[in-house]
């Protein structure tokens, strides 16, 4: 089921600046019998990028009892919201007092195996690199261009996710991911503040590791670095976390002791 503004629909204006522009905020957001465990956190990411882009942001409890509407006989299942700034004329300038519009969509759980959280995943490391653009740093805008590309660069089903690199060669995500390394008991993740996503899982596993007393560090990652790190794993709201036990040639023990920990962690405490 979709609703577009409150109406089940399948349709929305072609003036509406989502579409020409990508001009625009979604979120994907994990649903368990019923409900949005953490709703919060994504409606925060949410309110956070409408205040970056300029965007009205849409009423909460209007977008909580939509959510509702659709999760409600759910047990397991996505539920994806768009924000656009809504309908204008042509032309990059944004129109005076622009009615934004709001999509959510009801998607079935992804069957992912479950070799991929068990025994680990291989990664490719992609060409297509990511813009730098503080400004949208950490917001999920709808401008996917760059992933779309990346993805298309590997047709191999043994590859689960792609790892994308900013143009001075910092390893920043993966093509739908956040990513962690693991050095001397210590994890180490991107900084995400010239582009890239910061993720809901990122944070919460960056809650988790405080909590368990793991020291964390978000520090500048070079692709040759990723080579002389103890463990990796791939993580986002929908997939959880994902050890990666082969990164191009490259092998790594897949959990590894601080993935297993925050695996286990996460099992508990969900």
């Amino acid at each position: 089921m979709i609703l577009v503004n409150g109406v089940q629909t399948t349709t929305i204006a072609v003036t509406d600046r989502g579409l020409q522009y990508g001009d625009g905020l979604f979120e994907t957001i994990e649903v368990h019998n019923g409900e949005c465990p953490h709703w919060q956190r994504h409606i925060q990411r949410l309110l956070r990028g409408c205040a970056l882009l300029g965007i009205n942001a849409p009423e909460i409890d209007i977008l909580q009892q939509e959510a509702r509407q659709l999760c409600k006989d759910q047990s397991k299942a996505v539920l994806k919201i768009i924000i656009t700034r809504g309908s204008g004329g042509r032309g990059y300038k944004t129109p005076e007092n622009p009615e934004p519009s709001r999509i959510l969509s009801i998607h079935p759980w992804p069957a992912h195996p479950g070799s991929y959280y068990q025994e680990g995943v291989c990664l490719h490391l992609c060409h297509t690199t990511l813009s730098t653009q503080p400004a949208l740093a950490s917001i999920k805008h709808l401008n996917r261009l760059e992933q779309i590309m990346a993805r298309r660069e590997w047709d191999d089903p043994s590859i689960a996710e792609g790892l994308m690199s900013d143009a001075s060669g910092q390893v920043i995500e993966g093509t739908m991911t956040n990513f962690f390394a693991a050095r001397a008991n210590t994890l180490l993740t991107p900084i995400i503040s010239h582009c890239g996503i910061a993720g809901i899982m990122r944070e919460r596993i960056i809650d988790a590791a405080n909590a368990l007393s793991i020291p964390v560090t978000e520090t500048a990652l070079l692709t040759d670095d990723l080579y002389t790190m103890d463990e990796l794993f791939v993580c986002n709201s929908i997939i959880g976390i994902w050890p990666v036990r082969k990164l191009m040639e490259q092998c790594y023990p897949a959990p590894g002791a601080l993935t297993k920990q925050l695996q286990d962690y996460f099992a508990n405490n969900t």
